[in-house]
């Protein structure tokens, strides 16, 4: 771990079974000059009548020391806040709003994962001081608990989570990230990326689709000969087609209401993005080996849209 300009944070997902609400926490570290700490930020939206929603998001700020690691159990505290493999537990208060609960998760749904591939960012993975570094730790998993936002209940049972990983110094300039696992099909889930990245003085491209039907899983990427088209980007509309010599992937997502987060820049959480909780995505997926196509429907898929790719 670096000791200075640096962060690194987690990505927590929960949405209740009938879809209408979700919650995200993103527990972390700063270690920015002359402003080290650690932090959660949190984003809540709950569907109401009329399809309007309620979104609340939140930077809770720690002291440095009130953050601990268990790297050999994958298990971060910070202060009464733990959150980990198997489940979470947490008791925030922020500008009057109170959250407190606890989760158990179910199997987790990792990445198949290979030499050259040892992440979502395969090769790359292994290029030193690269501006920003992403894992994919959950693809899919059910939830277990109960989340109490200012006395209201978040039932959580049978809910969908989703669990990632960032670290480096800053988040791409430019950006669009996609996730969804609320699908018709409860075991189909999906993430994909493609942002600016700086190397060598210059920016190249970068991408990746992951697509998880069950046991199936299908990958597009920059570093496995897959070509991308972006179609189209607005600031509520992203349209994106992935393509290689085993599959093709259509991806079509809708930006509802998003709220404002904190994200790093040079390790400080200075940054400000907008994320959404309630978007909508539909995909088609071509097999060429099967020679078969599948497609469905994702309600409150996660949508960030930084800069125009």
């Amino acid at each position: 771990m670096r000791s200075r300009n640096y962060f690194e944070g987690w990505y927590y997902k929960q949405v209740t079974e009938d879809c209408k609400k979700a919650v995200s926490f993103i527990p972390g570290i700063s270690l920015s000059e002359n402003d080290a700490h650690s932090f959660i930020l949190y984003i809540y939206v709950n569907k109401v009548e009329n399809d309007k929603k309620i979104i609340r998001t939140g930077f809770i700020r720690y002291p440095l020391e009130a953050f601990k690691y268990d790297n050999e159990h994958f298990s971060i505290q910070i202060k009464e806040n733990v959150f980990s493999e198997s489940g979470i537990s947490v008791k925030l208060s922020d500008d009057g709003l109170n959250i407190e609960g606890e989760l158990k998760f179910g199997p987790l749904t990792p990445l198949k994962r290979s030499i050259m591939a040892p992440n979502i960012m395969g090769f790359f993975a292994y290029i030193p001081k690269m501006e920003c570094y992403h894992g994919i730790v959950s693809m899919n998993h059910k939830t277990f608990g109960n989340i109490s936002i200012n006395g209201e209940l978040l039932e959580l049972g049978g809910g969908a989570g989703y669990i990632e990983k960032d670290w480096g110094n800053s988040f791409p300039r430019k950006y669009v990230w996609i996730q969804c696992n609320n699908f018709k099909n409860k075991h189909t889930s999906i993430a994909c990326s493609t942002a600016d990245i700086p190397f060598l003085g210059r920016y190249f491209p970068g991408f990746f689709a992951n697509l998880m039907m069950g046991s199936e899983e299908y990958r597009f990427a920059t570093y496995n000969n897959s070509k991308l088209k972006i179609i189209r980007t607005t600031e509520k509309d992203i349209v994106l087609f992935f393509e290689n010599s085993k599959a093709a992937l259509h991806v079509d997502a809708k930006f509802d209401e998003a709220g404002e987060l904190a994200a790093p820049e040079q390790g400080s959480m200075k940054k400000m993005i907008k994320e959404g909780l309630s978007g909508n995505v539909k995909f088609r997926l071509y097999d060429k080996r099967k020679g078969i196509s599948y497609e469905d429907i994702g309600q409150m898929a996660g949508i960030e849209i930084t800069g125009q790719l």
